[in-house]
C-alpha cells in the first residue's frame, strides 16, 4: 500500500526551518505485536520530530514476510519510485534493519539500500543504535543486523519444524484431510475430547491439539474390504474401485473411486495408526522438496488403527512384489511402450497403468524418474505435460463444484446449477462461477497462474482454485467479486499484495458461511 501521509504538513516548522522530506516504509509479518505497523510508525514518528523531518508518504506491506521480494508490492512501488525519480522525499525511514527484509542471502537486502542511494536517496533504521552514515562502524553493524536478520528466520523455521515434529512424536495431527475412513477430533491440553472438525474447520485455542479417529462403521468396514479384496482375493486396484463403484461409494470428497484413490488407501500408515510428517518440505519460502523416507518423522501406533498391521504389512508386500518381479530391462520396455502409446511420460501417467510398476517403483531402481526417462528415449524438455494437466483439471471440475454444492447445502443455503455451465445460483441472491487455475513454474523457478474469468456468465462472484506446483492438490482460493475485478482475465503470483490477497484463502470455509442462512422468528 502506497498512501499520502495524513499528517503531512507544509514542510515548514513554526519557527521557518524547513523539515526533510521523507518516506517510511513499513510491513508486519506475523510477529510478534511489537512489529506492528502502528507501533512501527509511532517510532518512526518520533524519530523524524528528532531529526527534523516530515513523513509525507507511507508505504505499508501488510502480512508479507521478508523472506522475498515477491509479493511485496509496497517495497517494489518503493524501489521503482525511486528509480523513476517519481519521488518527492529525499529519505525512507525504516524501523529497522530486519523491517526492510529478513532475506536469506545479505547482499539482496544491501543491494536494494544500494538502489536509493545511487538515486539520491538515503535509508535510515529508526529503532537501530546506529545512524546508517556510510561509516566503517555502521557498515559493519549494518552487515551483522542482515545475516542476523536472515539467521532469525532460519533459527525460527527450526524451532518451528522442532516443535511440529515434537508434536508429531507425541501422537498429534499436524494439517492434511482424514482421509477416508478416518476423522480429525479436536482435543485439549488434557487430551480430552472436543468433538469432531468437520472439512474446513480448524482449532482455535492454541493449546488444542488434533488427533485422527476412526470414521463412520461404514467406512471402516469399506477399507477392511479393500484390503481384503488386495490381500486375500489378489483384485487389482482398478478392479477394487469398479466394485465399490458399481455399488455406489464414494471417497470422503464424494468422489468416484479409481486406482490411486484406491492405492492411497492400501498404502498409507495411518490406517494402522502411524502418524507420519516431513514427506514433503517448503522451508524459508524455497521449493518443495520431496524427502526421502530417513528423514521422515514417525510416531507409530500413535491413532486407533482401523486395520490390523499384519494385513497392512501383506499389503505393503505384495506391492513390493509386484514391482520386483521385473527386471530393469522388462521395466525399461514397459516404461518404453508407454511412452509410444501416449506421447509424454509422468508419476501420473505411469501410476495409471494396472501391468505397470509404479512410478516410485522406477525412482527406486534406477535413481529417478528423469533417468528412467533418459533410458527410454524420453526428453522432459518435449514437454506434453500440460494436456495431461489439462485433462486432471477438467476432470477435478466437476468433483469440486459438486463438493462446493454440498458444502453449501449442508451450510443450509439452496443452490441451483445450470447443467450446461456448472454457473451456481445461490439462495436466489447471488450467482458463483468456479475456475481452476493451473500452476506454471516459469524458467527463473517463479509460481504464476493465468485467471481467465468466464466472462459470458457474468458471475457475481468467481471462485478461484490455484493449483500447487505440480498441479495435483490445491493451494488456496480466491473469492474475486465482479464489482472489484470486471477483466476477463488476471495474472497472479506467489504473493499478490493486499489488493488481490485480501481475497485469498486457505479453505472455503468462509464461502460456506456467507452462503449459510439463519432462522429469525416471526414479529408477533
Amino acid at each position: 500500500m502506497t498512501q499520502e501521509d495524513p499528517r503531512t504538513s507544509d514542510g515548514i516548522e513554526p519557527g521557518g526551518t524547513a523539515l526533510v522530506r521523507a518516506a517510511q516504509y513499513v510491513r508486519k509479518s506475523t510477529e510478534h505485536q511489537r512489529y506492528s505497523t502502528e507501533n512501527q510508525e509511532e517510532a518512526i514518528r518520533n524519530y523524524a520530530a528528532r531529526h527534523g523531518m516530515v513523513v509525507v508518504r507511507t508505504y505499508a506491506d501488510e502480512g508479507r514476510s521478508g523472506l522475498r521480494l515477491d509479493g511485496r508490492e509496497a517495497l517494489k512501488r518503493l524501489i521503482d519510485d525511486v528509480e523513476g525519480s517519481q519521488t518527492d522525499f529525499s529519505v525512507i525511514l525504516v524501523y529497522d534493519v530486519s523491517r526492510w527484509g529478513r532475506f536469506q542471502d545479505a547482499d539482496e537486502s544491501a543491494y536494494l539500500e544500494h538502489l536509493c542511494k545511487r538515486a539520491g536517496i538515503g535509508v535510515r533504521y529508526c529503532a537501530e543504535q546506529f545512524e546508517n552514515d556510510g561509516s566503517l562502524t555502521a557498515t559493519i553493524i549494518k552487515s551483522m543486523k542482515r545475516a542476523m536478520a536472515g539467521e532469525y528466520s532460519r533459527e525460527l523455521s527450526a524451532k518451528v519444524f522442532a516443535g511440529q515434529c515434537n508434536l508429531i512424536r507425541r501422537g498429534f495431527r499436524q494439517g492434511g484431510m482424514a482421509g477416508y475412513g478416518l476423522r480429525r477430533c479436536l482435543v485439549d491440553e488434557h487430551g480430552e475430547s472436543k468433538g469432531e472438525l468437520h472439512l474446513g474447520q480448524h482449532k482455535s485455542l492454541q493449546t488444542d491439539r488434533v488427533i485422527l479417529v476412526p470414521g463412520p462403521p461404514e467406512e471402516i468396514r469399506t477399507v477392511r474390504r479393500m484390503y481384503r479384496l488386495f490381500t486375500t482375493r489378489r483384485c487389482s486396484e482398478k478392479e477394487i474401485a469398479a466394485v465399490l463403484n458399481e455399488e455406489g461409494l464414494t471417497t470422503d470428497l464424494g468422489r468416484p473411486w479409481n486406482r490411486l484413490t484406491v492405492h492411497q488407501v492400501l498404502t498409507n500408515e495411518k490406517y494402522i495408526g502411524n502418524n507420519v510428517f516431513n514427506r514433503v518440505s517448503f522451508k524459508l519460502k524455497q521449493r518443495y522438496v520431496r524427502n526421502p523416507p530417513e528423514e521422515f518423522v514417525r510416531a507409530d501406533a500413535a491413532f486407533q488403527a482401523i486395520v490390523d498391521p499384519e494385513t497392512f504389512e501383506m499389503a505393503h508386500a505384495i506391492i513390493v512384489e509386484r514391482s520386483r518381479r521385473f527386471s530393469d530391462a522388462e521395466m525399461l520396455d514397459r516404461l518404453g511402450k508407454l511412452y509410444e502409446r501416449t506421447g509424454w511420460l509422468s508419476a501420473i501417467v505411469i501410476d495409471e497403468q494396472e501391468d505397470m510398476p509404479a512410478s516410485t517403483a522406477y525412482r527406486a531402481r534406477f535413481g529417478s524418474l528423469l533417468r528412467a526417462y533418459q533410458l527410454v528415449g524420453f526428453s522432459p524438455g518435449r514437454d506434453y505435460r500440460y494436456i495431461e494437466i489439462n485433462r486432471y483439471l477438467r476432470e477435478l471440475h466437476p468433483e469440486i463444484v459438486a463438493d462446493t454444492v454440498a458444502a453449501i447445502r449442508q451450510a443450509g443455503g439452496t443452490v441451483a446449477q445450470n447443467a450446461e455451465t456448472d454457473l451456481l445460483t445461490i439462495n436466489d441472491e447471488f450467482r458463483t462461477s468456479l475456475v481452476i487455475v493451473r500452476c506454471i513454474e516459469s524458467s527463473a523457478t517463479s509460481l504464476r497462474w493465468k485467471v481467465r474469468f468466464d466472462a459470458g456468465l457474468r458471475p457475481d462472484i468467481t471462485i478461484v482454485v490455484r493449483m500447487a506446483p505440480g498441479n495435483q492438490a490445491i493451494l488456496d482460493y480466491y473469492l474475486l467479486p465482479r464489482l472489484d475485478f470486471p477483466l476477463d482475465r488476471i495474472r497472479m503470483a506467489e504473493e499478490n499484495g493486499f489488493h488481490l490477497d485480501a481475497y485469498r484463502f486457505d479453505t472455503l470455509a468462509p464461502f460456506f458461511e456467507l452462503t449459510a442462512r439463519t432462522k429469525v422468528r416471526r414479529a408477533a
